[in-house]
Formats: C-alpha cells, structure tokens, sequence
C-alpha cells in the first residue's frame, strides 16, 4: 500500500484576522518497538528464553497476556503497543534453538560449525537445564579490540568468520518463514501493525555495530530472500549493497537501523570508513538512502551523549551502560562515534568539506529485549534476558567480560511516529521521512517544527499541525534559508504528559554548530518549564524537585505540569552557519526499576543504582542549511 498525502486547506484563526495554509494530510501518533528478539535469537535461547517466539511477541504487544518463557507466569503489557517489528538475529536464526528441540520441521542442523565444533546437542540440553547457557554465550563472543583506529575486522582479537554454514540454510529459511507467518497472522491495519526485519549483527572485536534491518513488505516479497547477517560480511557496505540488489530483484523496500551506538568503540558514526578509507560523497549518500533514523535509547543503555564529551549538560549522565560486549574487560573509553549528538556535530563538519552530510539522520527508541516481551515500563519491565524477571538474579554478572548485571540495563525504549495511518507502509513512511523520535518508556506526546514567523500564541494552538507544517519544517526535516533568515530561526514545541506516567519538568533544545575555526559546538537551553522556577544566575535551571518515595518506590505528582509549549527563537543565529536542533522533553524524578526490585526484596540497602531517575523524549533533529 502507497500513502498518498491529500493537501488540504485549513484556516486558522489569528488575532483579527486569519492565516490560510496548504498542509498534508493529518498524521497520527503511533507506538512501537522496531527492535525486539524472540526464542529463535541465539544468544536469546542460550539466555533461558526457549519459549517465547514471534507468536508471543506479537501477542504480548498487542495487548493479550502471555506465559513468560523464564519464570512461567502470566504477564501483560501495561499499555498496548500499535506496532512491532520482530527482528531475530540472521546469524544461526532458529538453528540452536532447532538442535535443542530437535524440530524435525527445521530439517537437520549438524553441519553447523559454528555450534557443533564446541558443543553436542546433549550439553546444550544440559546447559540450559543447569542454568549455564550464558557460560556458553560468553565463548562466542569476541575477545577484545587490540589495535584502536584501525579496521576491527582484521584485528587480533576478532575472530575470523566461518563461511562453513551451509546445511543450517534449511534451518535459517524454515525459521524465516515462520517468522514471516507469525507477522501475517497478526498484522490488523489500522488497529495493530505486525513488521518483519532482522539483525545484521556485527560485532568485530567488541565494536558493537548492529544494525536492524526493517520492511514494510508481507509474504510475496519476504520469502524470496533469507535474510542477511555477519556471517556474510562484517562491513555495513556490504549490508547496504546486499539491500540494493535485494530490492532490485524482488521490489522490497528496507532501511537500515544502527543501534545502541554508546559501544561501538567509536566506529559507528567515524570519520571514516570501518576499512579506514576517507568518506566519499557515494558513500555519504549510500548510506543516508539506507540509514534515515538511528537508535537513540534501548536497554542497553541511553546513546545522547556523555559526561565527557558534553560537560556542560548536567542531564548527560544518564543510564550510562559502560560494558563492551567481549571475553576480556577492558575499561570504557567515550568517543565522538559512539554518540548521537557528537556524531550530528561530526556530520555537519563533514558536510562542510564534502557538500554532504553523513549523520542527518532522525532518532528512536526501541528495547532490544531478548525475552520476546517488549517492555519498557520501569514497574512492569521484564529485563534484557529472560532470567532478569528474577529479581536476585540481576545480581549475576549477565555477560561474563562485560562484568554487567541486570540493574545495570535501562528499561528502554520506544518508537513514536508521525504516520498517516497505522498500517506497515504508513510506519514505514514516517521512519523514512524521519518524522519520528525516541522516548526513554513514556509515551510523552511531542511535536516540534522550525520555520521564521510562528507567533507566541501557535504553541498553544488547536491548529498546531496546521500551523507548523504550513510555516515550516516538522521533526526530521530541513529548513533552508530564505529572505526571512535574518530574522532568526523559531522552533514551535508542544509536550504533553504520557496519561498514565508523570508530569514533566522541562522542555529543552539542544543546539550544534561549526564555529569559525572548523570545531563542533553545541548548547543547552531551557525553554519551558514548570512551576514558577526561575533561572539562577548562571543560567541555570532549579531543580523541579524529587516526589520519590524510596521506602514504597512510589511518586506523586504534585511536582511538573501535564503540559510544556513555546515558540522558542534562537537567540544567537547565525545565517551563515549550518545548525541542528533537536528537543529534549525531561519527566519528573520517577522510580527506577532497580527500586523496585529493591522494595519487593525487602533488602535494606539499595544497591549502587539511582533510585530515580528523569524519563525523557528526544525529537529528530531539525537542520538549517545555508
């Protein structure tokens, strides 16, 4: 199905007169998750989830109640998601889990060399049924980065690929198809959107440089391919022209979706080429073709930015997860690469010297759980692994060298689109246009757009929409100068409260530029906020306060405001110099998940987590381009 967006004519009232504007169709807000994996994942099964397929995964977001593959009870989702996008990994897709169950559906799996140079389908069984299928995990991961900079495929610590997988291509397709037959079963236009996608799940030497691969396309075109992994090719060029050829042959549609960027090792949005060659203008263009939105915030912790790298933003330290997923510890080192706002700024200095920028991409949140069950909701949230729904067991290390646990993860994160209609195409439209954003679990509704003559008083228009698409840019998009530039840039924001979480605290834009001298720069403004604070003398925000009752892990909201809206101009535009802008909704001090585990305990000590901690929305970024 093609969207197609009807122009419409809307006037809208203002002062004594009226404002008549050409605008597109009305777009809805929708909630998903584009990143969640099932029993037929690896590391997943090898995690003690393996029950939970795409059957439960589609179920448990769609609202019903389903049996939790750990620990056997009956579990819901809080609020019902409008879309998912089940993406198992495509390296081995269903093949232990195949060996464990001995699925004669799968067809035989032995030739896999991969899994049986180290392990028989008894000591799996025995594994999973001692509890030790992590210990078996920990051996396939990489050992370490020795060499940095330079290409991690070809380093000492990345294990080469074994290219000897032939006889599981049974196994993989078989799966695949089932995975397909799962998305089709529960895909309901307009009322719940079932995608199909994988995992491309590269990895060399620690760098994590995952993408998620999604389409909009249903069985037709999805069985004529399996889908493509690491075990291909480690270089997300390869990925990007295996997508280009795909499509040519069959007429599928895909994007591409880096994720959890915080550790990639500096490697995810580089200066260079994973193979160390200077970036090219194709290379630039191939990759924003495949690569329109990004992963800001997921389980795995929060990709905005870090203390080191944004010293001035006392909001930078948030679910910080500084663990390399590899056999040997080694300490976390912060580079520009590794996150999203550093990596925007990098992409307007390179598009200063190429003419195009690499990085102009639009941000979301998805969960990455591994239990089929995607929760992001701090009081009904089901961890990373499935043996994180015991709260004792986050205790554990999760993954040997990383030295992580399970209150080390984020319950995070979800998708939020601006779509014409809650169907695959309409999902996939708005992530192409990249008129979407990311939020941390809440479902904080946001909108924001750029242009040179919002008035005061459309921040708080019914028209709002109307208003912002007719006299600008939304959320993802790109605003060009024109003869009222020197007027100064004006951003039109609305937040509203998630229904059923809290209050908000503040609304902030977050500014990066190239100075003079060819370095990137960036700033923090707080543009509205609640209560009657007013700024110290240095600029500064006071803080809204803290209702968090850590005895009963409980809050109030006597604190916030249900909603923030400003017409915010930029005090010190530049013309002449390229921009981005993008938003940044904080909630109110709320539990966290550790809290709770803690007060259900009865420990009487927390451990060394917060005990709350600031929900957050990020809007795409919003470019001004000379």
């Amino acid at each position: 199905m093609k969207t197609v967006n009807a122009v419409l004519l809307i006037t809208v009232l203002a002062g004594a007169g009226t404002r008549s504007f050409a605008v597109e169709e009305s777009r809805n807000l929708y909630w998903g998750d584009t990143h969640l994996h099932t029993s037929y994942s690896f590391d997943a099964f090898l995690n003690l989830n393996d029950s939970a397929d795409p059957d439960t995964a589609y179920r448990w977001a769609s609202g019903l109640p389903v049996v939790h593959p750990y620990n056997n009870t009956r579990v819901r989702i809080g609020t019902p998601l409008d879309f998912l996008v089940v993406t198992d990994h495509a390296e081995g897709l269903g093949v232990l889990r195949a060996i464990v169950n001995r699925h004669a559906e799968f067809g035989e799996a032995s030739g896999w060399a991969a899994v049986t140079r180290w392990l028989t389908v008894t000591t799996v069984r025995l594994a999973m049924w001692a509890g030790y299928g992590t210990d078996v995990f920990k051996d396939l991961l990489p050992v370490k980065l020795y060499h940095w900079g330079d290409d991690p495929v070809l380093d000492p610590g990345n294990p080469p690929i074994d290219s000897s997988l032939g006889d599981i291509n049974p196994t993989v397709a078989a799966t695949w198809n089932d995975t397909i037959s799962a998305a089709e079963a529960h895909n309901a236009p307009g009322r719940f959107t079932a995608l199909l996608g994988w995992e491309w799940s590269s990895i060399p030497a620690g760098a994590n440089l995952h993408r998620v691969v999604v389409t909009p396309d249903g069985r037709e075109r999805a069985e004529q391919y399996i889908p493509y992994g690491s075990d291909q090719s480690q270089y997300p060029e390869d990925l990007w022209a295996w997508l280009q050829a795909t499509a040519d042959a069959t007429g599928s549609q895909f994007i591409a979706i880096p994720h959890n960027s915080n550790i990639s090792k500096g490697y995810m949005f580089a200066e260079t080429t994973l193979r160390g060659a200077a970036l090219t203008r194709d290379y630039i263009n191939t990759r924003k073709r495949w690569e329109p939105v990004t992963e800001m915030t997921q389980i795995k912790g929060d990709s905005e930015t870090h203390p080191s790298l944004s010293p001035d933003d006392p909001f930078a330290d948030f679910e910080p997860f500084e663990f390399y997923l590899q056999q040997e510890w080694e300490p976390f080192r912060a580079a520009v690469g590794d996150f999203i706002r550093p990596a925007l700024g990098r992409g307007l200095q390179i598009g200063q010297k190429l003419g195009s920028n690499p990085y102009q991409f639009g941000l979301i949140g998805s969960t990455d759980a591994h239990t089929g069950l995607s929760s992001a909701e701090e009081e009904n949230f089901w961890g990373k692994m499935a043996y994180d729904s015991v709260p004792e067991n986050k205790y554990d290390d999760a993954v040997g060298g990383v030295r992580a646990t399970g209150w080390d993860m984020a319950a995070a994160g979800l998708a939020a689109v601006w779509a014409t209609e809650n169907t695959r195409q309409g999902i996939f439209d708005a992530l192409k246009r990249r008129e979407v954003y990311a939020t941390t679990g809440p479902r904080i509704a946001l909108r924001v757009f750029a242009g040179w003559d919002f008035a005061p008083e459309d921040a708080q228009s019914a028209d709002l929409a109307a208003i912002g698409y007719a006299g600008g840019a939304p959320m993802g998009g790109e605003l060009r100068a024109t003869v009222n530039s020197a007027d100064g840039i004006k951003l039109l924001i609305n937040a509203q409260k998630d229904p059923e979480a809290a209050n908000l605290d503040r609304v902030q834009v977050i500014k990066g530029w190239v100075d003079s001298a060819g370095e990137s720069r960036e700033k923090i403004y707080d543009v509205a906020w609640s209560g009657e604070r007013r700024p110290l003398p240095d600029g500064s925000l006071p803080s809204v306060g803290n209702t968090v009752d850590e005895a009963t892990a409980s809050y109030t909201d006597t604190i916030g405001a249900a909603q923030l809206a400003t017409v915010w101009e930029d005090p010190e535009f530049d013309p002449r110099r390229s921009a981005f802008y993008y938003v940044r909704v904080l909630q109110i001090p709320t539990p966290r998940h550790s809290l709770y585990d803690v007060v259900a305990m009865g420990v009487n000590s927390p451990p060394e987590f917060p005990s709350s901690i600031q929900e957050r929305a990020y809007s795409s970024p919003i470019w001004y381009t000379p």
